[in-house]
């Protein structure tokens, strides 16, 4: 089968306007910012003004969401420190929502071509996967639309490329699920074609493809509980209950359509740096100059280092968003938690070594930590930890899920809604099962705007953004999202000290796929453009 599949240009969109604040003392700039990076942010302003990193201060202990957006440090935040040094005052710059569509990126949008190649069996045979996407001008941002289409699935022939193209536009950047959210859905919606051509269920076909191992190295996963993640999934949802033919399930005069689809993203341990101090109040203080964007990042450090200290939780503090702090990745990618986790595990490590050496070797606890410190005359004992990038050639690593939605559309005016929705995946060891659970329904929330809401509309005649407002650019709401039924399958990952996978992009990948499957069962009409309107699904 052959089909070509589009997705358009979605803006992030946080609720909390991006700000600014920027002051210099002398020579010496300090910026609160609203930042995934401190440290990375710290580097762009000290290489602008020619400045020392230094002389640069970059504080964000707390963002009110950015979903990517945040990842670069954009022209706004130079001006507001350009500004301040004009007037030698401090000066606040905030964002207004229509800025907020033209000034911090968007996700760009693509036209994507299918081919697939299987036997009357299902077995897949050949894969050619091809995306374009627009670029800017003047920048080099580049997403790829193929990486999850090359280890998905068991294929002996695939090829994937993504093309750019150069367009006087603005500049893209990355939005939750770059690549792969926009890439599965052209892949999983050709799946779904493909196992209604075979006359296939198509968690059925996706079985019968399952990648044990790494399709283009050969080697294992670290971790990958897919096949967990199907069986689970699908037990939940009630998949079996699924008849075969599209149209063929009502409930009253409504259609009912279900549909599924795989997910994976691939993340990449950064290096990090942490230090964990603790006092004679016998309370510890971890710091690192990461971000909390919202995932609960505070809350899963403070687990880590409490656990590993052996002290209850109101007896760590976590602080971070700090660029004199020591240094940190981006809160990104799906690569915080290992990164830091890790990090701030060495660094708790590390000081319990120093505590012991101090008693003699004698075993160390929450009991004897102040009065250790006390006897050699010391106000506190600190330690630094660190992780580094993960390159273990002996196993790869990988994110991966399976989604189920179950839709309801009126034959008449081709309204949709998600009914019911599952989310199987695969993280590695869960910190916390409320923010981990959290993290997976904002992100199904995110994807069901994808699919049926959001679409960043530019004036043709003037590249204005023509809804450039919450009452025209339509994100998902209450009413828009059912209650997200979220398992957690496998085991903790070795390719890090605490044995996490990250989970905020695999939240959204799946979703919009899923949902565009469960239309064409519930409504025979195959929709490969989002979002999925009325207006594609009454039109002759």
């Amino acid at each position: 089968m052959a089909a070509t599949y589009a997705t358009p240009a979605q803006t992030n969109n946080p609720l909390g306007l991006f700000a600014t604040t920027a002051y210099w003392d002398g020579d010496l700039l300090t910026v609160h910012d609203t930042t995934q990076g401190p440290v990375f942010a710290r580097r762009a302003l000290a290489a602008t003004f020619g400045l020392p990193e230094t002389a640069v201060r970059v504080l964000a202990p707390f963002v009110g969401g950015a979903f990517g957006a945040g990842l670069r440090t954009w022209p706004h935040v130079v001006l507001a420190a350009l500004a301040a040094r004009v007037v030698s005052r401090p000066v606040k710059l905030v964002l207004s929502r229509a800025q907020m569509f033209t000034s911090v990126g968007y996700r760009p949008p693509t036209v994507q071509h299918v081919r697939l190649g299987a036997r009357r069996t299902g077995e897949l045979v050949a894969i050619d996967h091809e995306g374009t996407e627009p670029s800017a001008l003047e920048d080099d941002f580049a997403e790829s639309l193929t990486r999850a289409t090359a280890v998905l699935y068991d294929c002996p022939n695939m090829s994937g490329r993504t093309r750019q193209v150069r367009l006087n536009v603005a500049c893209p950047t990355w939005m939750r699920g770059p690549g792969e959210a926009p890439g599965v859905f052209a892949l999983e919606c050709a799946l779904d074609e493909l196992a209604h051509e075979l006359d296939m269920d198509p968690l059925e076909l996706r079985l019968r493809n399952y990648a044990e191992t790494h399709p283009q190295t050969g080697r294992p996963w670290s971790s990958k509980a897919l096949r967990a993640c199907y069986e689970q999934g699908a037990e939940r949802f009630g998949w079996a209950r699924r008849t075969a033919q599209p149209r063929s399930m009502r409930r009253g005069r409504l259609l009912v359509g279900y549909g599924m689809a795989s997910a994976f993203y691939n993340y990449v341990q950064q290096p990090c740096q942490a230090r964990a101090s603790l006092g004679r109040d016998g309370v510890a203080v971890v710091r690192s100059a990461a971000t909390d964007i919202g995932p609960g990042t505070y809350t899963v450090i403070t687990q880590v280092a409490a656990d590993t200290l052996g002290l209850p939780l109101d007896r760590v503090r976590f602080e971070l968003g700090d660029s004199a702090m020591p240094r940190a990745p981006l809160q990104g990618g799906s690569g915080l938690t290992a990164a830091l986790g890790s990090a701030v595990h060495d660094a708790c490590r590390q000081l319990l070594r120093a505590f012991a050496e101090r008693a003699g070797g004698s075993p160390v606890s929450a009991a004897t930590y102040t009065a250790i410190l006390v006897s050699h005359g010391l106000a506190e004992l600190s330690a630094d930890g660190a992780s580094a990038r993960r390159a273990d050639v002996d196993a790869e690593p990988g994110i991966f899920g399976a989604k189920f939605a179950e839709v309801e559309v009126d034959p008449d005016l081709g309204l949709v809604r998600v009914t019911r929705f599952v989310a199987a995946v695969d993280g590695g060891r869960i910190l916390n099962a409320k923010t981990a659970a959290s993290q997976i329904v904002g992100g199904t929330t995110g994807g069901i705007g994808m699919a049926l809401l959001e679409r960043t509309l530019s004036d043709p005649g003037t590249g204005r953004i023509a809804n450039a407002t919450f009452g025209d650019y339509l994100v998902a709401v209450n009413a828009d999202v059912p209650d997200i039924d979220v398992i957690f399958a496998g085991e903790p990952d070795p390719m890090n000290a605490i044995g996490v996978k990250g989970i905020g992009e695999i939240a959204i990948v799946g979703v919009a796929p899923a949902i565009a499957n469960a239309v064409f069962h519930a409504t025979g009409r195959r929709i490969r453009s989002l979002p999925i309107t009325p207006e594609q699904l009454v039109s002759s």
